[in-house]
């Protein structure tokens, strides 16, 4: 991190953070070096150690930088998409015969990855509800080396305590990896906590427009930088620097919006439970909400994602996603327009049958930074 940036605050460092201005132009945005290949001064004389931008882009760079600041790690990594920083980090820390432990409510996507790839090449998974130490305990095995936790849970927004889990791991000898990508490190920073990696999909709130794919790992342990970074290379799933670019873009406004997010969502919570055709809110800014005063604990605010079941099924669920006009019927999330989705059959159709099966009557919501009355009153006419 830019040694003048010590000691600055989150939006400071958000704006600021690996970005200096162009030092030939001045331009104050970095710019995009949409560029393969480095001229070297004499074999093997590097400029800025730039020889071949999967290897190194100083657009990638620069966000990384971003990143790893925002994180308060180390070092930062940006990939092409969430799951090309996951398949990087699994691959990196685990071996065949190996065990990992992920959580009961997960991206479909993470679930698929283990279950149907890493599983395939000798690696071996237990399911745990993470907001449990004791479950988390029984899951773990002697050839455990990695704990994986989302908190906020996708689709049903469950907490775990982060340092309690940290503490469990290291007496395990394992790792704990956590997916911050629903709380932002705006509203969490879970190696300030313990943890040893933080997984993103920069795609969500990091991009924040819904104009980019991308991931990243950031981690404070610099060997096992090294380790992902010589994998990150070797496997090639790189961010490109116009994909880099849009997410430095984005998280410039990342505070201001995960504020705006947040506050929506409260208002989006009070009015689904008090709505007749809505049996149960998932939001872990609720008091009732079982890792509510975790959440307190460890968030600086509850976020932009809520998920309800509907009454009348899955088939009452269904009509309500495509009755919203406001709220956008797509999957992905973090963007600043609203977006509806039936998880049992969109995002987290891979995990049916499985013990991460998600209510076919739920409903997930991406509140975005819209007026919040026009938001409840779309809502409020999907319902009916």
């Amino acid at each position: 991190m830019n040694d003048h940036l010590s000691g600055q605050r989150f939006e400071t460092v958000a704006i600021h953070a690996g970005q200096e201005p162009d030092p030939v132009t001045g331009a104050v945005v970095p710019p995009i070096h949409q560029v393969s290949t480095y001229k070297q001064d004499g074999v093997g004389g590097l400029r800025g150690g730039y020889e071949y931008s999967r290897s190194a882009n100083p657009t990638r760079t620069a966000l990384e930088e971003n990143l790893a600041a925002l994180e308060g790690g180390g070092r930062g990594l940006a990939f092409a998409s969430g799951l090309a920083a996951e398949d990087c980090l699994l691959r990196t820390v685990l071996s065949p015969g190996d065990h990992l432990v992920i959580p009961n409510d997960a991206y479909g996507g993470t679930f698929r990855l283990i279950a149907k790839v890493v599983e395939r090449w000798g690696v071996s998974w237990s399911v745990a509800d993470t907001g449990d130490p004791a479950s988390v305990r029984e899951a773990l095995r002697p050839e455990t080396r990695l704990i994986w936790v989302e908190t906020p849970s996708n689709p049903l927004l469950g907490i775990t305590d982060i340092a309690l889990i940290a503490d469990l791991a290291r007496t395990a000898g394992a790792r704990l990896v956590v997916d911050n990508t629903f709380a932002s490190p705006y509203l969490q920073q879970p190696l300030a906590l313990g943890a040893d990696v933080v997984v993103h999909s920069t795609t969500k709130y990091l991009g924040g427009h819904s104009d980019v794919v991308g991931g990243a790992l950031v981690t404070s342990d610099a060997a096992l930088a090294e380790e992902l970074a010589f994998h990150q290379n070797a496997m090639g799933a790189v961010a490109g620097p116009f994909d880099a670019w849009l997410v430095m873009r984005g998280i410039k406004t990342l505070a201001v919006r995960m504020d705006r997010h947040s506050a929506n969502a409260a208002r989006v919570v009070e009015a689904l439970q008090a709505h007749r055709r809505v049996s149960r809110v998932y939001y872990p800014g609720l008091p009732s909400h079982p890792g509510h005063e975790t959440a307190a604990k460890q968030m600086r605010d509850f976020g932009g994602m809520v998920s309800f079941q509907v009454v009348g099924g899955e088939s009452a669920a269904v009509e309500v996603c495509n009755r919203t006009r406001l709220f956008t019927l797509g999957e992905s999330l973090g963007g600043v327009e609203s977006l509806i989705e039936h998880p049992g059959r969109m995002t987290h159709a891979s995990v049916s049958g499985s013990a991460l099966e998600v209510p076919g009557d739920l409903v997930r919501l991406s509140v975005g930074i819209e007026a919040v009355d026009d938001l409840l009153a779309d809502l409020t006419q999907a319902l009916g």
